[in-house]
C-alpha cells in the first residue's frame, strides 16, 4: 500500500524465503512506506532453495532497492553477495540486501542492532546476561552483547551443549571480558538467577505452543531482571507473562521485529522509518478488533523478517 498507485517509478522491496506466506514484512514495511509519503511497494516472494542463485540475479538486473532474507537462506545467500558488512561477517548470515551502483549487492545483518533497539542500553551496559538458545537468533543476540553491551558475564544456555560451545568459540574474538559461558538449558538456574537481562532466542513460546516456555520456573525470576523475548505473538508470552508477574521488566519481540526492519528501511530509503505508525499497525494486526472481524494465525520469531 505505498503512497500512490505503483507507477514507473516505484521503487521496490522485496522478501526472500521459503516459505514467506506467513511474514509480516509486507504489512511492516508498506505502512512505513505509505506513512513517510514514498512512493515504493515491498513483496514477499517465495524462492525455494534450488532458486536462489537465479533470484540474487534478478535483484542485480531490475531497479530493486534491496532485499530482505529469511528462513532458509540467511547463510545461502552469502556466496553469492558482492559486499558483506562487519556485522554479516560476524554473525555468518544476512538478513539485508542493499542494492548499490552498478547493481552491486551489499549484505548485512540487522537483527543485533533491532535486538539493541529494545533495550535501555545505559542501563544494561555491564549486566550479567543469559541468553537461552544456540541458533540464528542467539548469534546474533550474541554479537551484539559482546561488541556493544559488554556484559560482565554471558551464559549462553543451549539444549545441546556442543552447539553452545561452537556459538561460543565462533565469538570469542569479540570477548574481551571472558564473559562467555555455555550451560545445559536444564541447568542454567543459577545462571538465570545472578543474570539482569534474561533473552529468549528460541522458538518456545510461538504459535502454535503458545502454552510453553523456555524457563518453568517463575520463582527464578524477579524485579532486578529485565526478561526479553524474541517471540512474539497477539499477547505476550507465558514467559513474559510470568517473569512479569514476579516484578521483572519485560520486552517482547515485537521491538526486535521493528528494529530490524528500521535499519533496513534506512538502508535502502535514506531516511528513518516512521516506527509508531509501523507498531501500530501491527498491534493492530496481531490484536485485531472484534468489530472488525480480522484474525491472523502468523506468529513468528522475530528473527526472521
Amino acid at each position: 500500500m505505498p503512497a500512490s498507485l505503483p507507477d514507473a517509478h516505484t521503487r521496490l522491496a522485496v522478501l526472500l524465503g521459503d516459505p514467506v506466506a506467513h511474514s509480516l514484512s509486507p504489512l511492516l514495511h508498506n505502512t512505513a512506506f505509505r506513512a513517510a509519503g514514498l512512493n515504493a511497494l515491498y513483496l514477499a516472494c517465495r524462492v525455494p532453495p534450488d532458486a536462489l542463485a537465479d533470484a540474487i540475479t534478478g535483484l542485480r538486473a531490475l531497479p530493486i532497492v534491496g532485499a530482505n532474507v529469511t528462513i532458509p537462506h540467511k547463510r545461502a545467500v552469502l556466496p553469492h553477495l558482492d559486499r558483506l558488512t562487519p556485522e554479516a561477517e560476524a554473525i555468518g548470515a544476512v538478513n539485508t540486501i542493499t542494492r548499490l551502483e552498478d547493481g552491486i549487492l551489499r549484505g548485512d545483518n540487522t537483527d543485533a542492532a533491532g535486538f539493541l533497539s529494545g533495550l535501555d542500553l545505559e542501563a544494561m551496559r555491564g549486566a550479567p546476561a543469559l541468553v537461552f538458545g544456540s541458533g540464528g537468533a542467539a548469534r546474533a543476540v550474541v554479537y551484539a552483547l559482546l561488541t556493544t553491551l559488554h556484559p560482565a558475564s554471558l551464559t549462553i544456555a543451549a539444549r545441546t551443549p556442543s552447539t553452545g560451545e561452537a556459538l561460543a568459540d565462533a565469538f570469542s574474538r569479540f570477548d574481551s571480558h571472558t564473559a562467555l559461558r555455555v550451560v545445559p538449558l536444564a541447568e542454567a538456574g543459577a545462571a538465570l538467577r545472578r543474570s539482569r537481562l534474561v533473552v529468549n532466542a528460541t522458538p518456545l513460546g510461538m504459535h502454535p505452543h503458545e502454552g510453553s516456555t523456555v524457563w518453568p520456573l517463575a520463582e527464578d525470576f524477579g524485579p532486578d531482571h529485565t526478561v526479553y523475548d524474541l517471540v512474539y505473538t497477539s499477547t505476550d508470552t507465558r514467559l513474559l507473562r510470568e517473569a512479569a508477574s514476579r516484578g521483572a521488566q519485560t520486552v517482547d519481540g515485537l521491538e526486535m521485529l521493528v528494529g530490524q526492519a528500521a535499519a533496513a528501511f534506512e538502508q535502502w530509503m535514506g531516511q528513518p522509518m516512521p516506527v509508531d505508525a509501523v507498531r501500530t499497525a501491527l498491534r493492530r494486526h496481531l490484536n485485531p478488533s472484534p468489530l472488525v472481524g480480522v484474525s491472523d494465525d502468523a506468529h513468528l520469531p522475530t528473527s526472521s523478517p
